[in-house]
């Protein structure tokens, strides 16, 4: 079943999918065309490897689903990613079959060019579905050219520029005053030099009072962690209006964020660049954006300060290094969204100890729920606020496929808000 029709049959339950070997395809690894061996299959002294299937696990992390990518080859060597968890995941999985039955059969270290023959072949430009799938996939194929090789994937992307990775977490609290008890709490428990928080803008508020207790929680947070901890602020796309988000730009400014990230909807560039325009502090956005197609334009435009593309949708790691590398001749710094498992925090990590202008990798801390089982070993944050570059070959991690058993995936969706006039908007 491939992916134009699987929305006509049963996309049943998730759990573990095994990709069925491929029909004769033009594009298939015994083609005639398209990239051909060199000498007999062999990389250097490797010997030639072919992929032979591709597993999904589709977890349950509690509220959302993490989507898991195994590739399997014919020398023993497999490889393992994350797909963004977009709501519907099965849609997710059922894309990743698909794309196995084009991948059988070829080398999974020819890793541009896999990536090329799912974008280039999908033809029309994917949304988050295809992005997700085409990303997790990625991801487990740079993982078997690390393990080929016998070296941690940050060697293969050009070796590291740093020796551990800054992180930073979101804090909580409903009130100002909580949300300032939670940074001090986050502080003091993990060492962060840098944390994110809210606003408050409930659709049925009014703009003043949504502003003022915005503003309430910006400053708690300032006065409780002091002047020097980095701290950005999220609209998470709830404004549209651009004059809106110049009012709260203005007003939270005197109290020096490292960030206003999504303050708008992320559809209309021009309209972030008119934001950009018309405030002081950075702006930083790009986790609904994919591809370097999109980032190209807010990157050449000058709309922002910090781009946020995520790994598990944007097109995988390399794409991500492309979209840092146009970022970086335009002195724009990358701070990557990372909301998904412990898995995409280790693919980030490699991603980050290689690239110049990184500057802060989004980060859950793993020490309880889902999170603290998913890998064997995930990667913990030190009391400094930073966490440790593995040294193993491949991604260094492994899953805990054992403790997936006990973690049924549910279906899910983002909660709906409505405004008094029972419209609905995002929250």
């Amino acid at each position: 079943m491939n992916r134009r029709n699987f929305l006509m049959g049963a996309a049943a339950g998730g759990g573990l999918a095994m990709a069925q070997q491929p029909s004769a395809r033009r594009m298939g690894g015994n083609s005639s065309k398209g990239l051909q061996p060199l000498d007999g299959g062999r990389i250097g002294n490797l010997p030639a490897m072919k992929i032979t299937g591709i597993k999904t696990f589709l977890v349950g992390a509690g509220g959302r689903n993490w989507v898991y990518v195994k590739v399997l080859t014919d020398q023993g060597i497999f490889g393992i990613g994350e797909a963004y968890s977009a709501g519907p995941d099965e849609a997710t999985v059922k894309v990743i079959e698909d794309f196995a039955r084009w991948l059988v059969g070829e080398d999974p270290r020819n890793i541009q060019y896999l990536f090329d023959l799912m974008y280039n072949t999908t033809r029309f430009p994917g949304g988050l579905v295809i992005n997700s799938a085409i990303s997790g996939i990625e991801h487990a194929l740079w993982d078997i050219a690390g393990k080929s090789a016998g070296v941690p994937v940050w060697a293969l992307l050009g070796g590291r520029t740093r020796n551990k990775i800054r992180v930073y977490q979101s804090i909580g609290g409903a009130t100002a005053q909580e949300a300032a008890e939670s940074a001090r709490r986050m502080i003091e428990t993990y060492g962060y030099t840098a944390l994110k928080m809210g606003i408050a803008a409930d659709g049925a508020m009014p703009y003043n009072k949504a502003l003022r207790l915005s503003v309430d929680r910006v400053r708690a947070v300032r006065e409780a962690v002091g002047p020097d901890i980095d701290i950005g602020v999220d609209v998470h796309t709830k404004f549209v209006e651009v004059e809106r988000a110049v009012r709260l730009a203005k007003e939270i400014e005197p109290y020096h964020p490292m960030w206003l990230e999504e303050p708008i909807r992320p559809e209309n560039f021009t309209a972030m660049k008119k934001l950009a325009d018309h405030v002081n502090i950075p702006l930083a956005s790009g986790e609904s954006n994919y591809m370097k197609y999109e980032f190209k334009q807010l990157i050449d435009m000058q709309a922002l300060d910090f781009v946020q593309p995520d790994i598990c949708c944007c097109g995988g790691v390399l794409e991500l290094k492309k979209i840092a590398a146009m970022a970086e001749a335009q002195y724009i710094k990358v701070a990557p969204h990372n909301p998904m498992s412990p898995l995409a925090t280790v693919v980030n990590v490699h991603f980050a100890a290689t690239t110049p202008n990184f500057h802060v990798l989004e980060y859950h801390a793993p020490d309880s729920g889902a999170s603290k089982v998913v890998l064997k070993e995930p990667l913990m944050v030190k009391k400094d606020g930073y966490v440790d570059i593995p040294n193993k070959p491949g991604w260094g991690v492994e899953l805990n496929e054992e403790a997936f058993k006990s973690m049924p995936p549910k279906p899910w969706k983002r909660g709906t808000n409505f405004r008094a006039d029972g419209s609905p908007y995002f929250q």
